[in-house]
């Protein structure tokens, strides 16, 4: 089997069955410090879940999500269209290997909307998001996989803030916001993840960038905040109450337009993301 190929399958599988070591400590934290027994009780499941998965090389959730890439290129680096393709080909391999659940709907554009087409059966069908692409002064090829489930997508929301040139106001909007996700989305603790740039495009590659790069171990001042006054809700594990609403903020700003506008993307990311891992190319 191609190396390249062999690569990406095996970032893939590791991305949606394992929690990296940052995941795990800040889950043992949470554990440590909640006060909310039932709370305590759901994130000791879900780590207990996740170090089961690992050892199995098994999906961490049900629905398996859906493929998205970071991909990072240093200066001296290039990416061929040979390359692209036996990146593809490894996703295929990684998706049937996991496995992941069959999502690929068959047909044409409508027929994929109302689903009429159906399900195809082969988890290697399913196709990925487009890639995001971003230079590096390092001298790598490094590929992200981040596995990206329905339900923070359905709860995540892209929207302008009109900031009045004060950060507090982005906070605030930022966390209004959060609460109402955090509290529809069910699967909880959350970790957020947030872009702030010029555009929608712009907004949203910086929260998939914030997810792709962000560590749990350490966090900006501007991301402990957000964190600390979403928890300030009490929502909780599954809803259930408690100090732990949200794990961690993942947080990304960009150039930011000369305006009295500032664009967000949130996603609100379920207990078992972001899943990622990452490989050098």
């Amino acid at each position: 089997m191609n190396e390249t190929l062999q690569k990406v399958a095996d970032c893939l599988v590791r991305a949606g069955s394992t929690f990296r070591p940052d995941q795990k400590e800040a889950y043992r934290k949470a554990i440590a410090s909640e006060t909310n027994g039932q709370s305590c009780w759901v994130m000791r499941q879900v780590l207990d879940n996740a170090l089961v998965a690992e050892k199995r090389l098994s999906p961490l959730c049900d629905d398996t999500g859906i493929p998205h890439f970071f991909l990072e290129v240093g200066k001296n680096r290039a990416v061929t269209g040979e390359m692209m393709a036996e990146i593809q080909a490894g996703i295929r391999e990684g998706l049937r290997r996991l496995p992941g659940r069959p999502m690929a709907i068959k047909g044409d554009d409508g027929q994929r909307i109302d689903q009429s087409g159906g399900l195809d059966p082969d988890s290697g069908a399913l196709l990925p998001a487009p890639f995001l692409v971003k230079p590096v002064d390092e001298d790598v090829i490094r590929l992200t996989v981040l596995m990206l489930g329905g339900g923070p997508a359905i709860r995540g929301i892209t929207q302008r803030v009109f900031h009045k040139h004060s950060v507090p106001v982005v906070v605030e909007e930022i966390v209004a916001r959060a609460k109402e996700s955090v509290s529809k989305l069910g699967c909880s603790p959350c970790t957020l993840a947030i872009g702030i740039g010029r555009s929608q495009f712009e907004a949203a590659a910086l929260m998939m960038e914030a997810m792709a790069t962000g560590d749990y171990g350490i966090q900006s001042d501007f991301e402990k905040t957000i964190t600390e006054k979403v928890n300030e809700a009490g929502i909780g594990a599954l809803g259930l109450g408690g100090n732990h609403s949200v794990i961690a903020t993942f947080a990304k700003v960009g150039p930011q337009r000369a305006s009295g506008v500032r664009i967000v993307a949130l996603r609100p990311c379920c207990c078992f993301e972001p899943r990622r891992a990452s490989v050098e190319l």
